[in-house]
């Protein structure tokens, strides 16, 4: 399933925005387990923005970053000690804008089980895990509805115990399921027995929340 995912990422041509928009990248790391994971941190409570949220590791680029997957990479080994060399890059999804209008670009990285991973605890304060299997059997809890000019779009919130997965990671997600495990779901459509939650109409072209940017 894993080397499947690889080539279908290879093989994948992601959007990719021009727009002068401050920039920002995030790593979506698969955990290599018998049964995969997906590896999120939440972002501590006390910080002003998304105090408390679900993101995967990142955050903005640096002056000194070559291109934006050196970005991801140095912002996963310093939120959660996860060396570069431990990765194994699968590929790169579309760029998505936050909501306070930064260009954020996912890659998609393979890492071994158990590593030896700690939050950096200024910025975070827990890393979890949530079943790749959750994802692909679609197991949302409801689906957030968000106005973005004339189009609707159908976020899926997953509930992992106390957390909860949304915004722009769960965009990211989608991307990541149907492209790279040719799964049967879409921003663009609602999906059959799930509920809606609707949201106030998003401030940017392409929205998001949950990511560190």
């Amino acid at each position: 399933m894993l080397e499947k995912l690889y080539e279908r990422l290879q093989a994948h041509t992601p959007r990719k925005l021009g727009l002068a928009l401050p920039q920002a990248a995030v790593l979506i790391p698969i955990v290599d387990r018998p049964e995969p994971t997906l590896l999120f941190t939440r972002r501590a409570a006390h910080l002003k923005q998304h105090g408390g949220q679900v993101a995967f590791p990142g955050g903005k680029r640096e002056p000194d970053d070559p291109d934006l997957l050196t970005t991801a990479l140095r912002e996963a080994e310093e939120e959660i000690a996860l060396a570069s060399k431990q990765v194994r890059l699968f590929g790169r999804l579309s760029d998505l804008i936050s909501l306070h209008g930064i260009r954020v670009t996912p890659f998609v990285g393979l890492i071994p089980a158990d590593l030896p991973l700690r939050p950096e605890f200024g910025e975070l304060d827990v890393i979890f895990e949530a079943p790749l299997a959750m994802f692909l059997e679609d197991r949302r809890n409801h689906t957030d509805v968000i106005s973005v000019g004339e189009r609707l779009l159908y976020v899926p919130s997953y509930q992992e115990g106390e957390h909860v997965i949304w915004g722009l990671s769960a965009m990211m997600l989608v991307e990541l399921l149907a492209v790279g495990f040719g799964q049967s779901i879409s921003l663009d459509r609602p999906p059959p027995d799930s509920r809606l939650n609707y949201r106030l109409e998003a401030r940017q072209p392409v929205f998001g929340d949950g990511t560190n940017a």
